[in-house]
């Protein structure tokens, strides 16, 4: 064109979706006054999630203020009480909210022998429908999606069909350089092909490559959630490189045969996961009610993956 293109520069992404995890349960089956049972939300893209109701969860979102009103869905990993007791108790306070928008719970099938008869006696003319989605805890598969996130399912390896979650941003397209498209004069009609990756022409013919016309979008974010489950090496494929890992991690390595007992992880296990699986972030949890401080987990967990922190009621970890 006989004028020089405006100089490369440093580009930085442009700020991104929320996407955060909210810890309000991270305690085991036996109940303690130092953890509540399982339960997490997970925001990302305007909508927020929930993984697990245990007793108590809806209390837990009062105290730690998430807007229970703004609930899309509910997952539930497995029908163990500490996993899905407060169910009734959250729906319930939906129904007095006056909840119009429907529920989808997604779960092991099982849980409509559970849940049914409790609805139908406690909230028989609830405000808003309740639809349950039943899970295969045998396989992968997706279980949600929409334009820019998918959630999927996975199978663990705990006493009952159990299944971990995993929550994703989807490839977003390419970044436009504003001084590109004044430089170039681009017409509008022409940009959603570039974002895609196709190269531009000028009216000369002359071909303007993609890249110079481009810059790449922040790497998708990924989440995965293990609770309950024993140590699980055939997992380590769902969840590889993911940004962060919540790993159970109920037991310290001088109870590992209670932990392969009831098909539970120590610390330390649930680190070599993490490290197989070349996570980024390793969040452990579900501690027993038999340790009234987890830093023994914590330092067992570090000594193989040191990017490891303890859950906590009312942590929120920013991905």
């Amino acid at each position: 064109m006989g004028i020089k293109p405006p100089d490369s520069q440093t580009y930085r992404y442009p700020l991104m979706n929320q996407f955060e995890i909210t810890i309000l349960g991270c305690g085991s089956a036996l109940p303690t006054t130092l953890h509540n049972p399982s339960s997490q939300l997970v925001r990302l893209n305007q909508k927020l999630f929930m993984i697990d109701c245990g007793e108590g969860t809806q209390l837990q979102m009062r105290k730690f203020k998430t807007h229970i009103g703004k609930l899309h869905s509910i997952f539930i990993s497995h029908l163990h009480g500490d996993h899905v007791f407060g169910l009734p108790g959250l729906i319930s306070t939906l129904d007095l909210l006056g909840r119009t928008g429907d529920l989808n719970i997604y779960a092991p099938k099982e849980i409509e022998t559970f849940f049914k008869p409790i609805l139908s006696y406690f909230n028989p003319h609830l405000s808003f429908k309740i639809n349950i989605i039943a899970l295969h805890p045998d396989k992968f598969e997706t279980i949600f999606e929409n334009n820019s996130i998918r959630i999927s399912s996975f199978p663990l390896k705990h006493r009952i069909a159990t299944c971990g979650f995993l929550f994703e941003e989807k490839e977003r397209p390419l970044h436009i350089k504003r001084e590109m498209i004044d430089f170039y004069h681009i017409p509008i009609t022409h940009i959603k092909a570039i974002k895609e990756g196709e190269d531009f022409y000028l009216a000369d013919g002359t071909l303007i490559p993609n890249h110079t016309l481009t810059f790449p979008a922040a790497p998708p974010r990924k989440y995965a959630y293990c609770s309950d489950t024993a140590f699980n090496p055939e997992m380590i494929s769902y969840i590889e490189g993911v940004d962060v890992l919540y790993h159970e991690a109920t037991f310290a390595e001088n109870e590992t045969a209670r932990a392969h007992e009831t098909y539970h992880s120590t610390a330390r296990e649930a680190a070599e996961i993490a490290k197989a699986a070349h996570v980024k972030k390793l969040i452990v949890g579900h501690f027993s009610s038999r340790y009234q401080e987890n830093d023994i987990l914590l330092n067992e967990a570090m000594s193989v993956f040191t990017n490891t922190e303890l859950a906590n009621e009312g942590l929120i970890i920013q991905l």
